[in-house]
């Protein structure tokens, strides 16, 4: 039977390899908060983002089975990726009042894109809508970073029912393929680059040759048709 000394050797031991484990994915867990970053606004930090992955990784790590898993990082990059999401819905930004104001911006930018060809200031915004320049800059930075949280999130933080609650969530992608079915290819390309390729807007544009303004927008409009349809199939 093992003694007590020796049996803390060896749980010191072991934490030490796992935490070899995790350093070695380290590279991989801020590469994932620099792809995340660069979809989010500047008062985002790409070190909060990178330090709450590792933690995360360190905890994974410290858990793994091998028997269970043969792929760590298989096992564990969801659930790295999911705690800094988690880290950015603990911000709590988008209030009620907030979200009006979210959905007043986007029409605006619209009709300026189409009058303008080019994506209104934060200051002509708070002229347009007879608002404090720094409750548009607050209602803009939520909306960028709901803009990379999980589609479902995104149509449950716009939707005005409970449009979503009529769905399994695990459907819900698939459902979505079926709406896009019927719009171009330009804009089955973006959802596909943005939520499954997790490309940024700036990524995309160069690819699609679009500017990033244009396709926010085209990303905006598409959510509201994906909403529209859901209500449409379970009304």
């Amino acid at each position: 039977m093992m003694d007590c000394s020796r049996a803390g050797t060896y749980i010191n031991e072991l934490k030490h390899k796992e935490d070899e484990l995790a350093i070695s994915y380290l590279p991989a867990v801020k590469a994932m908060a620099f792809r995340l970053k660069e979809r989010l606004p500047s008062s985002i930090d790409f070190c909060d983002l990178a330090a709450i992955g590792t933690e995360e990784l360190v905890k994974l790590a410290r858990r793994y089975d091998i028997k269970q898993n043969d792929s760590f990082w298989g096992y564990a990059k969801t659930r790295v990726y999911g705690a800094m999401l988690d880290y950015l819905r603990s911000l709590d930004m988008v209030s009620r009042s907030n979200r009006k104001l979210i959905k007043m911006i986007d029409k605006a930018i619209t009709a300026y894109l189409g009058e303008h060809e080019n994506e209104p200031s934060n200051e002509e915004l708070a002229l347009i809508l007879d608002e404090s320049e720094v409750k548009v800059n607050e209602a803009r930075i939520a909306s960028e970073i709901y803009a990379v949280m999980p589609i479902d999130e995104q149509l449950s933080l716009a939707s005005e029912g409970n449009t979503l609650e009529k769905i399994e969530k695990e459907n819900l992608i698939e459902v979505i393929e079926k709406v896009l079915e019927h719009y171009s290819e330009r804009e089955q390309m973006i959802i596909q680059l943005y939520y499954f390729e997790e490309l940024s807007l700036k990524e995309i544009s160069q690819v699609l040759d679009i500017t990033e303004s244009r396709i926010s927008q085209i990303h905006k409009a598409l959510l509201k048709k994906i909403r529209d349809c859901l209500g449409e199939n379970n009304g």
